[in-house]
């Protein structure tokens, strides 16, 4: 047998890091729900030249063909890169058996050919919602994206605090105009890249793609500015800058954050250096970043598309925000912030006594089963020490002991054993399931 080989870029976690996984995508699925997006799920694939003619990502799609394909069968197929793509094509083929405007919400895997590293990687889970309607979408979901993800961060225990970002790319386009620049898309591009390369570098990139030196800085100034709806919108005016689509995007800016705001305080901040590099963006764009861990760069980010999805009669807008579930998973395990409770399920091992009373164990299991405690039986009739030592080598915090004279269950963490009955007995809230705490927190731990 040929020795295992890891292959970069794509993580596999051990069962406790999974657990952390699950644990943070059952608090994204309960926010979402709670908020009415229903859930979906699209295809792996989609045409080359479809991906292709969304933004700056030609070298990050993983091409797909049968490895026994003759000639060019399978040829222009390649990996989804995102969810918004494929769902805005969902869209507008089951358009009419949607209900407008349509909340969805996709859990799913995506792919891009990217150089791994810490937080990036070529396979990963993205958990993302977006709201898309018929002709028109109305301004308040702009609002609503920010809001529902500020909920999830909240919920995530041990998380440090969360800001999401938001800006405008009418603002930007607007501003840009209003300088003269006739090639936006370079300009948003460069300044995309503020976070990796920092200013002098993004300074040289617009002058090298023509700007002036002047208007370089005047162009980084207006990156520089972050605050509230109403310290944004004066700063913006200080620059003396002047546009209607630049003051069309401040105003629906200043909406959403303020908006926000209101049901959220703190929790969505302005700051005109966020651009997204993808070109099907045409309004507000988000980007989250975690107290502390800034330079670990953002773990949700989204956006409005205008133009995205359109069947040539119908256009359908939408909004969305995507939050990268590995990415983040990646950060809190890789700097040992958040843990699982205990490392399987099972809240309780039934003990065997010997081979011929198995069937009694597993009527045991059955029965706490039928109530919803998750449990297993022992794998082997070994003395009960052994067997303890196996519940606690696997993090199983109770074992039940069957008999004749009654059964009994033991939290092997105090020692403390009692009667028990499968029909009454159940274990506390908090070793019903594993939990997520933080990583330096014994609460709960077995």
């Amino acid at each position: 047998m040929a020795r295992a080989t890891g292959l970069s870029g794509f993580p596999e976690w051990l069962p406790e890091g999974r657990l952390v996984e699950l644990g943070v995508l059952d608090v994204v699925r309960q926010v979402f729900e709670l908020h009415g997006f229903t859930p979906i799920e699209t295809r792996s694939v989609e045409p080359v030249d479809v991906l292709q003619s969304k933004g700056e990502i030609d070298k990050e799609v993983y091409a797909v063909r049968r490895l026994h394909a003759e000639s060019d069968e399978g040829d222009g197929l390649a990996l989804h890169f995102d969810l918004t793509v494929p769902f805005a094509r969902y869209v507008v083929e089951h358009a009419g058996q949607l209900d407008f405007p349509f909340r969805r919400y996709q859990v799913q895997k995506v792919w891009r050919g990217e150089r791994p590293q810490e937080g990036r990687f070529r396979e990963f889970t993205q958990a993302d919602i977006d709201i898309i309607d018929a002709d028109e979408l109305a301004s308040h979901h702009d609002a609503e994206m920010a809001i529902v993800m500020a909920e999830v961060f909240i919920n995530l225990p041990a998380l440090p605090r969360a800001t999401i970002r938001v800006n405008n790319r009418k603002l930007l386009e607007g501003f840009y105009r209003g300088l003269g620049i006739s090639d936006s898309a370079v300009v948003l591009r460069a300044i995309d890249k503020l976070d990796k390369i920092g200013d002098a570098k993004v300074r040289g990139l617009l002058v090298g793609a023509g700007l002036s030196e002047e208007t370089a800085d005047r162009v980084l100034a207006l990156a520089a500015i972050r605050g509230s709806g109403a310290e944004v919108a004066a700063r913006v005016g200080d620059l003396g800058v002047e546009h209607p689509l630049l003051q069309e995007g401040l105003d629906e800016l200043v909406a959403v954050v303020d908006a926000a705001d209101r049901v959220r305080p703190g929790a969505v901040l302005a700051d005109l250096h966020i651009a997204r590099g993808l070109d099907y963006y045409t309004g507000t764009v988000y980007e989250t970043t975690l107290e502390g861990l800034e330079s670990f760069g953002s773990v949700c980010s989204g956006g409005r598309y205008d133009a995205l999805a359109s069947d040539g009669r119908t256009t359908y807008p939408g909004v969305g925000i995507s939050l990268g579930v590995t990415r983040l998973v990646s950060l809190l395990l890789g700097r040992d912030l958040v843990r699982s409770t205990r490392k399987v399920n099972s809240a309780v091992l039934v003990a065997v006594a010997d081979e011929t009373s198995r069937q009694r164990s597993d009527a045991v299991a059955q029965g706490l089963r039928a109530r919803g405690i998750p449990c297993e039986v022992a794998p082997r009739a070994d003395k009960f020490g052994k067997q303890i030592k196996y519940a606690d080598r696997r993090g199983i915090p109770f074992v039940w002991f069957p008999s004749e004279d009654g059964d009994t269950v033991k939290d092997i963490r105090s020692g403390e054993q009692v009667g028990a009955d499968t029909q009454t007995w159940s274990p506390p809230d908090t070793d019903l399931w594993p939990l997520l705490v933080a990583a330096n927190d014994d609460k709960g731990a077995s």
